[in-house]
C-alpha cells in the first residue's frame, strides 16, 4: 500500500541521514581502520602531491592525508558537541530559571544575560582559550563557556511564554517547588527550539573549534584535528591546493550536515508565541492595621486591594473587597467582565501577575494569617490548604506531561508519599469525578473540554483543599456539561466540607447553584445575598439589570434582549462615587460625590446603594430600555 504525502520523508531529509549517518559510523571507525597509516611516517613519500596510493596527498613526514583526516573525525567532533551541550545545559538553565524565580531575582539574571551577550562569543572564546591553556580541554570548556549567553537569551525569550500559562499557575497553587516547576512544567514545553538550536550551534562549535586548533590554542601535537591539518597544509595552498584544504572540506562537510539536520527538525515545529510584556512594579504599599479573626471560617478577606501599573497609568481593578466563606458553603462571585473576580481570586491564592501589588487589612486561610508567615510558609500553607480550578484546562493543563504526572506531583512533593501510593490516590481522584483510571495515561489533548475540567477537579481534590476557587470552570462547556460539572462540585462540598468559591459570568446558573451570591461591580462588591433572593430579592439596581438581562422561556421574541445600559466602568479614571451612577437608572447628584459604604438590610443581605430598589419592583423595570 503506498504511503501518504504527509509521511513521506523529503530528499532533504534522506541526505542529512546519510551525512549523519557517516559521520557516526567515521567517528569511531576512522582509528580503527586507518590510524595506522594516519601516524606512520614515510621519508621517501615526503609532501608528495595527490597520487593514486594517496589521495590527498602526504604531510611533512609523508604521512597519508586522507587517513589523518578521516582518523581526526572522532578527535574533531567529539570535542564540538561536548562543548555545545555543555554551554546549552548551563544556558538553558540560566535563561530557563528567570520563569519561576522571583521578580527580584529575575530581573538580576536578565541583566546578568544582557551583560554577557554585550561581548561576542569568538573573542570571548579566544581570550578564554588562552586564560585556561592551549589544549583541547580549554579549548572546549572556552567554548563552552561562550556558548551559555546565547542559549540563556533564548531559554529566557521560550520560559517567559510557559511564565503565565494556567498549567504553571496552577503548579504554583499545589506549591510545587522552583526545581520541580522548571523540570516539569518550564522545560519540557520550550524543548524543541532549543533542541533546534543545539543541531545548529553543534555545526557553530565544529567551525570555532577548528580555528582555534588552526590558531594554535586547541588540540596540541602529537594530538590533531581537522583545524590542526589544516594549519599544517596552510604553507602549500598555492603549490598543492587539495592538501591544505581537505581538512577545511571535512569541517564543511560536517558543519553542513548538523545544519540541515536543524532545517529537518524545524519543519515540524509550530511557531511560538512572543513573550508578554512584564510591566514594572509599584513600591510595596505600608502594612494595614489587621483586623480580628473570627472562628470558624475557612476564609477571611478585609478590604483587599490590587493596583498593577500599565503605559496608560495605574489600573486598580479590586478596590475594599471583603469577603468569608465556612466550612462546606458555596458562594458566588458574579459580575461583568473586567469587574475584578477573577483578580480577587488570584490576589486570594497569591498568584498576581508580575508588576501587580495587593493590599488588606486581614487575610486568612483555615485562621491563619498568610502576611504573617515566611513566603516559604505561606506557599506551603496556600499549597495544602486552597486548590484553584481555571477557566481553561486546555491551557492549566501541561499539555507536556501525562495526566498521571499532573495528578501525583503535589501528593509526592507534600506528602512525602511514594509513587505508588500516589498514583493509588489519583486513581481515587479520578473515581471520585467519574473518570476511569486510564485516564492517567493519557495526555491533555486526548481529553475532551469536560474530561479535561474533571481532571482539574480531581487535582484539586488530590490536595484535600479546604477552600476550591473554582474561576468560571464552565464557561468553555455546553449546558449537559455545565451541569454535570456543578453537581460534581456539590457532591465533593458534601462529602468533604470542602468551602466553594465559585466565579462565573452566568448569574442564572449561580443562583440555581451557590448558597450566597457576591455581586462585583468596578472593583467593589455592591450587593451581597442569599442565591434564593437572587431572582426577585436583589436590591441594587445593577443587580437587578444582570438578572433581568438573562432570557426565559417567557421572553417576547421580537423584542431585543435587555442589556445593562451605559459603557462599563473605567478602572484608569475611577470617580470619586459609586462606580454605577453613570448606568444607574435611580442615580441622585450626590451619588457621584461619594461611594456608598455597605449597609445591612436584614440578616444576611448587604448592599451598597443610597437608595436600595424596593423589593416589590419588578427586576424587568431596573433596565432602561
Amino acid at each position: 500500500m503506498p504511503r501518504s504525502p504527509g509521511r513521506r520523508r523529503s530528499p532533504l531529509t534522506w541526505v542529512t541521514a546519510a551525512m549523519l549517518a557517516s559521520l557516526a559510523v567515521l567517528a569511531p571507525a576512522g582509528p580503527l581502520l586507518c590510524g595506522a597509516a594516519a601516524d606512520r611516517p614515510d621519508l621517501s613519500a615526503v609532501l608528495q602531491g595527490p597520487s593514486a596510493a594517496h589521495p590527498f596527498g602526504t604531510d611533512n613526514l609523508g604521512r597519508d592525508l586522507l587517513a589523518r583526516v578521516l582518523t581526526a573525525t572522532g578527535p574533531s567532533l567529539v570535542p564540538a558537541l561536548t562543548a555545545v551541550l555543555l554551554g546549552a545545559a548551563a544556558g538553558v538553565l540560566l535563561g530557563a530559571s528567570t520563569a519561576v524565580l522571583g521578580p527580584r531575582a529575575r530581573r538580576l539574571l536578565a541583566g546578568l544575560i544582557n551583560l554577557l551577550l554585550a561581548f561576542p562569543a569568538l573573542l570571548v572564546a579566544m581570550f578564554l582559550a588562552v586564560v585556561f591553556g592551549a589544549g583541547g580541554g580549554g579549548a572546549v570548556l572556552a567554548l563552552a563557556v561562550a556558548g551559555v549567553p546565547g542559549f540563556a537569551r533564548l531559554a529566557q525569550t521560550l520560559a517567559a511564554g510557559v511564565a503565565g500559562t494556567d498549567h504553571l499557575a496552577a503548579a504554583r497553587v499545589l506549591g510545587l517547588r522552583r526545581h520541580r516547576l522548571l523540570w516539569r512544567h518550564v522545560l519540557p514545553n520550550i524543548a524543541e527550539p532549543l533542541l533546534l538550536s543545539t543541531t545548529t550551534a553543534a555545526g557553530t562549535a565544529l567551525v570555532a573549534l577548528s580555528g582555534l586548533s588552526f590558531l594554535g590554542l586547541g588540540v596540541q601535537p602529537p594530538g590533531y584535528d581537522w583545524g590542526q591539518l589544516l594549519n599544517q597544509g596552510l604553507d602549500r595552498i598555492y603549490a598543492e591546493p587539495l592538501p591544505a584544504l581537505a581538512p577545511g572540506l571535512a569541517v564543511l562537510y560536517a558543519a553542513l550536515a548538523f545544519q540541515l539536520l536543524g532545517e529537518v527538525l524545524a519543519g515540524g515545529v509550530a511557531r511560538r508565541d512572543p513573550a508578554p510584556r512584564t510591566p514594572v512594579p509599584l513600591p510595596a504599599p505600608a502594612p494595614a492595621p489587621r483586623g480580628p479573626a473570627e472562628d470558624g471560617l475557612v476564609l477571611q478577606v478585609e478590604d483587599l486591594h490590587v493596583e498593577i501599573p500599565t503605559p496608560d497609568g495605574v489600573v486598580r481593578p479590586v478596590r475594599g473587597v471583603s469577603l468569608a466563606l465556612r466550612p462546606g458553603e458555596i458562594v458566588g462571585l458574579v459580575g461583568e467582565s473586567g469587574s475584578g473576580k477573577s483578580l480577587t481570586a488570584l490576589a486570594i491564592a497569591d498568584l498576581l501577575p508580575d508588576g501587580a501589588r495587593m493590599s488588606r487589612r486581614t487575610l486568612r486561610l483555615l485562621g491563619a494569617d498568610l502576611a504573617a508567615m515566611t513566603p516559604k510558609e505561606r506557599d506551603r500553607h496556600l499549597a495544602t490548604g486552597l486548590a484553584v480550578i481555571f477557566q481553561n484546562p486546555a491551557s492549566a493543563l501541561n499539555p507536556a506531561l501525562r495526566v498521571a504526572t499532573q495528578l501525583t506531583e503535589a501528593v509526592r512533593a507534600h506528602r512525602g508519599a511514594s509513587r505508588a501510593q500516589a498514583a493509588s490516590e489519583a486513581s481515587d481522584a479520578l473515581r471520585r469525578v467519574a473518570l476511569p483510571p486510564s485516564v492517567l495515561r493519557s495526555r491533555p489533548h486526548q481529553l475532551s473540554g469536560g474530561q479535561r475540567q474533571r481532571v482539574m477537579i480531581a487535582s484539586a481534590l488530590t490536595v484535600r483543599p479546604a477552600l476550591i476557587i473554582a474561576d468560571e470552570p464552565t464557561t468553555a462547556l455546553d449546558v449537559t456539561v455545565q451541569r454535570q460539572i456543578t453537581r460534581l462540585l456539590s457532591g465533593i462540598r458534601r462529602d468533604t466540607s470542602a468551602a466553594v468559591l465559585f466565579i462565573s459570568h452566568d448569574i442564572a446558573l449561580v443562583g440555581e447553584f451557590c448558597d450566597r451570591v457576591l455581586v462585583m461591580y468596578g472593583g467593589l462588591v455592591v450587593e451581597a445575598l442569599p442565591a434564593d433572593r437572587l431572582a426577585d430579592g436583589a436590591r441594587h439596581p445593577y443587580t437587578r439589570a444582570l438578572v433581568a438581562s438573562v432570557p426565559d422561556l417567557t421572553a417576547d421574541r421580537d423584542r431585543p434582549l435587555p442589556t445593562v445600559p451605559g459603557d462599563p466602568h473605567d478602572p484608569l479614571a475611577p470617580a470619586p462615587g459609586c462606580p454605577f451612577e453613570p448606568r444607574c437608572p435611580s442615580r441622585r447628584d450626590h451619588c457621584a460625590e461619594q461611594a456608598p459604604p455597605m449597609e445591612d438590610l436584614d440578616a444576611g443581605h448587604r448592599v451598597a446603594c443610597r437608595h436600595p430598589a424596593p423589593v416589590a419592583v419588578d427586576p424587568a423595570t431596573a433596565v432602561v430600555p
